[in-house]
């Protein structure tokens, strides 16, 4: 039933199988086994997002009645803190990703990126659907402080001598998650006051990701823990 709700093709999942299967006769498709191959595209939308989500881990329970739109999408307890970010595609990048997981908030330094092109082309509406507030630069520490007083814990997403391992770090339910500037990353300043700090594994030569990359990463983990807590 969750799969027919999240299938995007006009008839559910039994008749995007079965176009599918005849689209690929048609062309002369691959079989494997001898059979042949019923794999097609699906298109969600925000209404189904949890649903699918949900389908990842087992024995999580679904109400239907809480299914939500962009309107009234159920937000979590993760803050993401851009606001030492300043590429304009990271932002926008960023903000979509905060909205498709069901962050509670994304910080930035200035708001009038919004109207910016390369922002909007990226976002592609995100910012009308989660809370972008407006903390600059050098009143991130005292905004910080602030959050930690109302039970948030800080954690920063960077490579120190004390970071840990992303998959292995247990996630605050609430969180603000700092993110670093393009190329220097976290100030020295603020990775004093955070809580904890993570990198993400890597087995390449580079020595890093994209900001807005890794950022994605990271609120994919909390996400992916939260409803592994949930379905326990």
């Amino acid at each position: 039933a969750a799969a027919d709700r999240a299938a995007g093709y006009a008839g559910g999942t039994a008749a995007a199988a079965a176009a599918a299967v005849d689209g690929a006769a048609g062309r002369g498709s691959s079989e494997a086994n001898g059979r042949v191959q019923r794999d097609f595209q699906r298109k969600v939308t925000p209404a189904e997002r949890i649903t699918l989500m949900a389908d990842l881990f087992e024995g999580l329970d679904e109400d239907e009645g809480s299914l939500p739109g962009p309107a009234s999408t159920q937000r979590g307890d993760l803050i993401v803190v851009a606001s030492l970010i300043h590429k304009v595609p990271n932002l926008g990048g960023l903000v979509r990703t905060a909205e498709v997981l069901g962050a509670r908030a994304l910080v930035v330094a200035d708001k009038r990126v919004i109207g910016e092109p390369g922002f909007s082309s990226v976002s592609v509406t995100a910012e009308r659907w989660v809370p972008t507030v407006e903390v600059k630069e050098a009143e991130l520490l005292a905004w910080l402080d602030n959050k930690r007083g109302q039970g948030y814990s800080l954690v920063g997403l960077e490579q120190t001598a004390q970071s840990r391992c992303l998959p292995s770090f247990k996630f605050p339910l609430k969180t603000v998650l700092v993110l670093g500037r393009e190329k220097e990353g976290i100030p020295p300043e603020i990775i004093a006051m955070l809580d904890a700090t993570v990198e993400i594994p890597q087995q390449g030569v580079i020595r890093s990701l994209n900001v807005h990359v890794s950022g994605a990463i990271a609120m994919y983990e909390y996400v992916k823990q939260q409803l592994v807590a949930a379905s326990q």
